[in-house]
């Protein structure tokens, strides 16, 4: 499917507000794709499809998980709206006919990251943290700044705020994201 036929369609399956942040995690992914040498088209492609499961209902999350065999663990049996990025890959797939496995493994990842992340995972999951409707987290501007020096510090810094965050509010935190700082924290002392 055509990248212009999915956003004709993801505009009618999307809320407003989801459709804009989508649309502005695809210009981010392209302009970081051009930043750090990687394929522009890809990069929109998984910028444009990385939430086209947000919207589906908590309980259709878990009811198509369990359909198609997608694991879930116990965080997001209890926090739903996470299953939205592995949701989101078999969407992607299965729905608008991605093949590619990089753009599938990028929004499967979106969320909590992953150790050791490909060059398109981290410019999906820094895209999606960093697009400009984006204004709530803390230390933002700088944060976008070091997304088109470096990607791994950035990583790490997004990481280190949203953990902060969501241990200041008592939120559960999935094992992936945990781990995930643990392997880019180092990034935050390289000068």
């Amino acid at each position: 499917m055509e990248r212009n036929e999915i956003r004709k369609r993801l505009k009618k399956e999307l809320d407003k507000p989801r459709y804009e942040h989508t649309l502005g995690v695809m210009y981010t992914a392209a302009s970081l794709a051009m930043a750090h040498g990687y394929a522009v088209d890809d990069a929109m492609m998984a910028g444009l499809l990385h939430d086209c499961a947000k919207c589906i209902s908590n309980d259709n999350k878990i009811r198509l998980c369990e359909k198609h065999h997608i694991p879930i663990n116990n965080i997001e049996y209890d926090n739903p709206s996470l299953l939205h990025a592995k949701l989101g890959a078999f969407v992607a797939e299965h729905t608008y006919g991605v093949k590619d496995p990089l753009i599938l493994h990028a929004i499967k990842v979106h969320t909590t990251g992953e150790p050791d992340m490909s060059l398109l995972d981290k410019i999906i999951y820094i895209a999606d943290y960093i697009e400009p409707m984006r204004d709530k987290a803390p230390n933002l501007s700088n944060v976008r700044r070091t997304a088109f020096v470096d990607l791994n510090r950035c990583i790490a810094e997004i990481l280190e705020d949203t953990l902060n965050y969501l241990m200041a509010r008592g939120c559960c935190i999935d094992d992936t994201s945990r781990i995930t700082y643990e392997f880019y924290k180092r990034y935050l002392t390289e000068a």
